[in-house]
């Protein structure tokens, strides 16, 4: 098995090296690193494409430094754009291809891209913004032509499939990831080339143990941190393969993918698993022996996932904790050494400490933020200067969510540090509740957030989507606020419950508290 673990990174180092370079040299070129629909794509063949790519943003001015906004669908041109993007050092951005032209309009002005790589189908949202971004000085189409803009397939054509690697600096910006956010302007992540080799291994191997024969298949798309993780990151360090679907996933299409090319390792999130116990109870079976390891992360994972999940399968989901801004997954359960409700144990690699408001450690037992020390934490936001001071300590990295640590190391989620609700006097984390209501049989989902009650005190409101067979009405609401009554403090029940068809989310499947609570 490969292993990263204490690799020496020297002063002057391009992560493409380690991510597609070093496969080439050590003979790994005939394996296969991408499968898409009926193709393989080789390591041999990435080199040839990113080589194509790199060359062809030379030839139309792109230097070290310049940003590249990437809003395309999972597929080999986007790793190949990554890839090619970084080796001649300049900084790929991949955004969300859901996102409006408002959205767009911000990712280029902030990040003074000089070039977009874009799918044909998207490029009306954007076309009449180009006279908004005087930096864009060129837009690059994949798939059919366009007005106004460069062909990818021709510009590749034309491009050298020879290409030396620039020699960035270990401490120059690699990419930025823009963050998905529940409120305000998202901010651009920054990382940095060195800090793939200390955010990624330590998840890689001490808890997934990720080998060359393993071909891993992600539903979250690589614009997120966590797909970029998982369908870029991991495979490419590891010389194993990656499932690319360019399509937002639906249940009966990963299924049939699962049963057709047989990957080994599923990463996904808690609100898809759900979406496809749902689809898969309906079935009289599904063939998913291939896959050893389920992993799942974005959203702490539900109990009864996690159960419906090992009993059917026989497989135990991994329900990992990351962010974009440390870059992957630090914190996870252990299959086999799972506590309920627990989040997990900090993954060797990575220091933590749970501190009050005044910076200071809180004893075990206590809620605190989390923060977090590895040398792959991001260096700070671009242009966010007010943000940097209040999240970067030193090596420390504020992650602005709470938890509270037991005995024995093990980590419990209590929500996001602004998410907390002060009710009666005393804190409360939403989580708590939801969990709690989690627990009744009739509900699919919750969401829990403060209301004023008409005496302009905060109180809390539950937010329920019913699982099928049960009716919204007076009696299931009563019926939801004791079940709630009966397992907590009093003055942390639901005063109200709202029954919806479904709850407000991030494309990452967070949920969108800020819009419950309008």
């Amino acid at each position: 098995m490969i292993s990263l673990i204490g690799f020496e990174v020297p002063e002057i180092f391009n992560q493409v090296e380690v991510l597609l370079e070093r496969h080439i040299k050590e003979k790994r070129g005939k394996n296969q690193a991408i499968v898409y629909g009926n193709d393989i794509i080789t390591y041999e063949n990435l080199h040839m494409m990113a080589n194509k790519l790199g060359n062809a943003l030379k030839n139309i001015g792109i230097e070290p430094e310049n940003r590249v906004l990437i809003v395309l669908n999972d597929s080999p041109e986007f790793v190949a754009t990554y890839l090619g993007t970084m080796k001649i050092g300049a900084i790929p951005i991949p955004v969300n291809t859901l996102a409006s032209p408002k959205d767009y309009l911000f990712f280029l002005k902030d990040s003074r891209a000089k070039v977009l790589f874009i799918e044909s189908e998207l490029y009306e949202k954007l076309k009449d913004l180009r006279n908004e971004v005087p930096f864009l000085k060129h837009v690059v189409v994949v798939g059919e032509p366009k007005k106004e803009t460069l062909s990818y397939s021709e510009l590749l054509h034309a491009s050298s499939s020879i290409l030396e690697t620039e020699p960035t600096s270990k401490d120059d910006m690699a990419f930025w990831m823009y963050t998905s956010g529940t409120t305000g302007l998202p901010k651009a992540v920054v990382h940095l080339h060195h800090d793939i080799i200390y955010y990624i291994p330590p998840f890689s191997e001490y808890i997934l143990g990720i080998r060359e024969k393993d071909l891993i298949f992600a539903t979250s798309k690589m614009f997120f941190s966590y797909g970029r993780n998982a369908s870029l990151e991991i495979p490419l360090l590891y010389g194993a393969s990656v499932i690319l679907w360019p399509k937002w996933p639906k249940p009966q299409e990963i299924i049939e993918i699962i049963e057709t090319k047989k990957p080994t390792v599923l990463f996904s999130v808690p609100t898809f698993y759900i979406s496809l116990l749902k689809e898969i109870e309906k079935r009289e079976k599904c063939d998913f022996s291939s896959l050893r390891t389920c992993i799942s992360a974005g959203e702490p994972l539900p109990k009864e996932v996690f159960e419906r999940w090992e009993k059917i399968f026989g497989i135990e989901i991994i329900d990992g904790v990351g962010s974009t801004d440390v870059g992957g997954i630090y914190m996870a359960n252990v299959e086999g050494r799972k506590k309920p409700g627990a989040s997990g144990k900090i993954i060797p690699g990575f220091e933590a400490e749970l501190r009050d408001e005044n910076f200071k450690p809180v004893p075990k037992g206590s809620v605190g933020t989390l923060w977090i020390k590895n040398d792959g934490v991001t260096p700070g936001y671009w242009r966010r200067h007010d943000k940097n001071k209040e999240v970067i300590k030193g090596e420390w990295f504020n992650t602005g969510d709470l938890f509270l640590m037991d005995e024995d190391g093990y980590f419990y989620y209590q929500g996001r540090a602004d998410d907390m609700l002060k009710v009666s006097g005393q804190w409360v984390s939403p989580i708590e509740i939801e969990n709690i209501i989690m627990g009744h049989p009739a509900v699919r989902e919750c969401g829990v957030v403060g209301v004023p009650s008409e005496e302009g005190l905060l109180r809390i409101k539950a937010f329920v989507v019913l699982n099928e067979g049960y009716t919204p009405d007076e009696k299931l609401e009563k019926e939801i606020i004791e079940h709630v009554k009966n397992r907590t403090a009093h003055f942390k029940t639901p005063k109200w419950v709202s029954f919806v068809s479904d709850l407000p989310r991030t494309t990452t499947g967070k949920l969108i508290r800020y819009r419950l609570r309008n």
